[in-house]
């Protein structure tokens, strides 16, 4: 039996380096072998037992490779041509994804995020992938693996936030925490055409980044209140959209008290435990504002159309790239990224 490396989660505070067999592609399936991936806050959740996963799980949910195997009815492919597979990986056929929400392919629980949360991930130098036909995309010629490596997850979501928002020409829009997630929001608000964009966190480097990716104030949380100067800023009114992309119960808080009336929230964070939502922030929920929600759009339509964003030149998302790993080294790369150390952003994991 073909053996593999991966990354297995076994327990809270706990991810391992491991061998198992190497997947075998079934009717509609196809396996790919990773030559690229990366670590995202939502493995760091389930590192830390606040997102629950069975132990003996392959963790990992943004794979970057080239097709080694392709099961019974996968067609228009060929072995060893480079694609990318979005986190989320709608069937494309169920109710859910028929009535236009792909996202939440296969009804509640998560919906359509089955690698490393239902199903063997990525951080393995193998991935099998359900569902092949719907989430397979190409790469196009001239891209490079690191070029696309934020396309499955963090700019899929990131933009999703922009986009569930309603981002208009000209609206002022705040994105508190500029995380990955966060800074692909902001590079999201201003391709959506947001006139003044206002980021928050309290990581000088994240900042210096954000505004590197359209952000016009970057604001000091630690520093400066960030609710009053966003009032300042914005003459009293508030924002027209505030994107939380952090998943805290002070940041969903921030974000609803610096919303104008009439505004809309766009949540991204993964939040634990329980969160409350203040009435006087929500004027009573008579403020005509709007809450809305996102998981990562996938399939292949979702990343052909992100990676064509990329091979345009209007965005460039390799600098959140601050660290690389080899596979080997993933419980260092776990480490490092759970602890936010050395300035990290994301990190490159080559099998």
């Amino acid at each position: 039996m073909n053996m593999m490396n991966a990354a297995v989660f076994t327990g809270p505070g706990r991810i391992i380096l491991d061998r198992k067999p190497v997947p075998v592609a079934g009717p509609g399936e196809a396996v790919i072998r990773i030559t690229l991936t990366t670590i995202c806050g939502t493995d760091v959740h389930i590192l830390k037992g606040e997102y629950p996963v069975k132990p003996g799980l392959t963790i990992g949910h943004e794979p970057v490779g080239t097709i080694h195997q392709l099961g019974p009815g996968v067609t228009g492919y060929r072995i060893g041509q480079r694609v990318v597979v979005g986190a989320i990986t709608p069937c494309g056929q169920c109710h859910t994804c028929l009535d236009g929400h792909q996202s939440q392919c296969g009804g509640r629980a998560i919906g359509g995020w089955r690698f490393g949360n239902t199903i063997d991930g990525c951080q393995a130098d193998y991935l099998k992938v359900p569902f092949a036909m719907a989430n397979l995309a190409p790469i196009p010629d001239g891209l490079t693996d690191e070029q696309v490596l934020m396309c499955p997850d963090i700019m899929s979501t990131g933009f999703g936030g922009a986009e569930r928002g309603g981002i208009r020409l000209g609206d002022t829009v705040a994105i508190f925490a500029q995380g990955p997630i966060g800074l692909c929001a902001t590079a999201g608000a201003r391709l959506r055409g947001a006139s003044c964009i206002i980021a928050v966190d309290s990581v000088p480097e994240r900042l210096k980044m954000a505004r590197q990716l359209g952000a016009d104030h970057a604001i000091h949380y630690r520093a400066t209140n960030p609710v009053e100067e966003i009032m300042r800023l914005t003459g009293g009114q508030g924002v027209d959209v505030a994107i939380e992309a952090l998943g805290t119960q002070q940041t969903f808080e921030h974000c609803l008290r610096a919303l104008k009336p009439g505004g809309t929230l766009s949540s991204l964070g993964v939040y634990s435990g329980k969160l409350s939502l203040p009435v006087d922030a929500f004027a009573a929920g008579l403020g005509d504002q709007s809450l809305v929600t996102t998981l990562c759009p996938g399939g292949k339509e979702r990343m052909r159309r992100l990676m064509a964003i990329v091979a345009s030149g209007r965005l460039d998302l390799q600098p959140l790239i601050t660290h690389r790993f080899r596979l080997e080294q993933i419980e260092q790369a776990y480490e490092l990224f759970a602890n936010g150390r050395d300035g990290v952003l994301k990190v490159a994991i080559t099998p």
